[in-house]
């Protein structure tokens, strides 16, 4: 039975912003974020006093239209997810307030909410768009008025490591009591260390053209992952040692401003593949083969490709910028991303240290097993049940 506010058994009402979990942001991480959480709400909301209505829409490509209904889990189906600019700027919201939902949770700060009709507490992964080029001007302005919006309107704000904590602090001047930190998970039934089939991994290889053994970096290629400077410290390294006779591998989708990656892999020694995306069987069978994976990012919020190399067991390198040594716990070797030459100098120390390899292997592993998706569902619902409960309508 439900209220004359739609409440079912009196729980509260939450409903579940699906926008990036629109086809238009698969192989990106706020899409597996996005697709963990609803995964996980749907078992155990109502053990939070919760009840979750994600918007889904049969007309487009959203992965929320795979859930089914369950006890306590609603999906409300919506014509306006069909329209992107619309559902952004406003009528997310307004649906909200005729739903009469207690609060809305939104995984990626992409819409716009308003606390007088549609209260919401929004997950900030980064402050990104504050901090890097990228290179279109308007884009670049409309990234950060969503941001400075989510940060300034939103009811609460999570976010996924300390360093991003304190950037929003910093930028926006919130109160500290307004934003909840909440570690991301990973998928540890495909990023373990089972070694995958060599027959497998044998035929992926050749599909992609990696004849030799393999340094990998996987994630989106866009400009905060640094990936210029790696080619270029990678060719370095093949020019000055050539007993290390090995591939580099970036694997995904292109992004933005990526011009300058294929620009670089086409140049000076070496084998350089980009893979295009992949399915994630495909890609943690890479991460598994790989003898060295690197992450030289300049800016992260949490790094999950970090973390899910270092589930692998593959000797993991990377940059000490950002919230990369807090994820990793401080146990990989570090460099600075802004330096090829201490890139290539760190990609030589561990090519040519078994021992060192297994040490970043072992502890890389143990640390990468303290992050979890149903703990970050429990965390999350926590925050979510609070000012829900809290703000009832």
């Amino acid at each position: 039975m439900q209220n004359r506010n739609g409440h079912a058994n009196g729980n509260a009402t939450v409903a579940f912003d699906t926008w990036c979990l629109g086809g238009h942001a698969r192989n990106q991480g706020v899409h597996v974020y996005a697709n963990e959480l609803l995964g996980h709400f749907r078992e155990m909301g109502p053990q939070y006093g919760i009840e979750v209505r994600p918007y889904v829409s049969a007309g487009i490509d959203n992965r929320a239209n795979t859930y089914a209904a369950a006890p306590g889990f609603h999906p409300r189906p919506t014509g306006l997810l069909k329209f992107s600019r619309l559902w952004r700027y406003g009528g997310a919201c307004t649906l909200a307030s005729l739903q009469g939902v207690d609060l809305v949770f939104s995984p990626n700060c992409t819409s716009l909410y308003v606390e007088k009709f549609a209260p919401a507490v929004v997950t900030i992964h980064d402050v990104i768009p504050l901090v890097s080029d990228w290179g279109i001007r308007r884009i670049a302005e409309i990234l950060r008025f969503f941001l400075w919006w989510s940060a300034k309107m939103s009811r609460a704000i999570i976010t996924v490591s300390q360093y991003s904590k304190a950037d929003l602090l910093n930028a926006y001047r919130i109160p500290e009591s307004k934003v909840f930190v909440v570690y991301n998970g990973y998928d540890k039934r495909i990023f373990n260390n089972v070694a995958p089939d060599p027959a497998r991994l044998r035929s992926l290889l050749t599909r992609l053209g990696v004849v030799r053994p393999y340094i990998l970096h996987h994630g989106v290629i866009k400009p905060n992952k640094n990936l210029k400077r790696l080619i270029r410290a990678y060719q370095a390294l093949r020019e000055r040692n050539t007993n290390l006779d090995l591939d580099l591998v970036l694997a995904g989708p292109l992004g933005w401003e990526y011009e300058g990656v294929l620009a670089a892999a086409t140049r000076g020694p070496g084998n350089v593949v980009l893979t295009g995306p992949l399915s994630d069987e495909e890609l943690a069978m890479l991460v598994k083969g790989a003898s060295l994976s690197v992450i030289p990012s300049l800016y992260e919020g949490f790094c999950l490709p970090m973390v899910e190399s270092m589930a692998c067991g593959t000797p993991t390198i990377a940059s000490n910028f950002s919230c990369l040594p807090e994820i990793s716990g401080g146990v990989l070797r570090y460099f600075n991303p802004q330096s090829e030459e201490e890139i290539s100098a760190s990609m030589e120390e561990v090519l040519e240290n078994s021992d060192l390899q297994k040490e970043l292997a072992e502890k890389g592993r143990a640390r990468a097993n303290q992050f979890d998706w149903h703990r970050c569902a429990e965390e999350t619902l926590s925050v979510l049940s609070k000012f829900a409960l809290n703000g009832r309508k």
